[in-house]
């Protein structure tokens, strides 16, 4: 099979070598979270489920706290930036209203980078997810700290999540 040469340089089975295996603290997960360049309550948010779950390692690639420089392409470029070595991007639904351009880009992007993108419902199930992130979505879970963590397992490293729910009755 003939790898494929990706916008980073790096092949495809390269990449596979260096992000392969099951996660763990020496080999966390690599994620990027759609932002605007501001730490907004989603994107907070999205940290504080991931740090409740237990033994889920992770390294954040987003940085909405870096706000580039002037020019025409600067945000795309820090946006691409920030996104080569991640493995799944977390799209959040509330940027398709606050900046619907900025969220078509950061999809483009990681359609380029052949990142899958796991969308989270919007929170608190009021209003609805934007078309085109629903389209484009390869799985879209509810705000759940256990839910987003394995849609990141399976889909950034192929792990079986299967987990058993334990119910006790009084």
């Amino acid at each position: 099979m003939a790898l494929q040469r990706q916008a980073t340089g790096d092949t495809v089975g390269e990449k596979a070598k260096v992000h392969g295996g099951r996660v763990s603290e020496n080999n966390p997960i690599r994620l990027f979270v759609t932002h605007t360049f501001e730490a907004t309550a989603d994107y907070q948010r999205v940290f504080e489920y991931l740090e409740s779950a237990t033994r889920f390692f992770y390294v954040n690639q987003s940085a909405p706290d870096a706000v580039p420089g002037s020019g025409p392409n600067a945000l795309k470029d820090a946006l691409r930036e920030q996104m080569r070595g991640a493995e799944a991007v977390i799209a959040l639904p509330s940027l398709g209203e606050q900046a619907p351009e900025l969220l078509r880009f950061q999809l483009d992007c990681a359609g380029a980078f052949d990142l899958p993108i796991i969308a989270l419902e919007p929170f608190g199930g009021v209003g609805t997810s934007p078309p085109e992130l629903a389209g484009r979505a390869v799985e879209t879970v509810p705000w759940n700290d256990r839910e987003i963590v394995d849609a990141l397992r399976r889909q950034a490293r192929h792990e079986d999540t299967q987990r058993w729910e334990v119910i006790d009755f009084p």
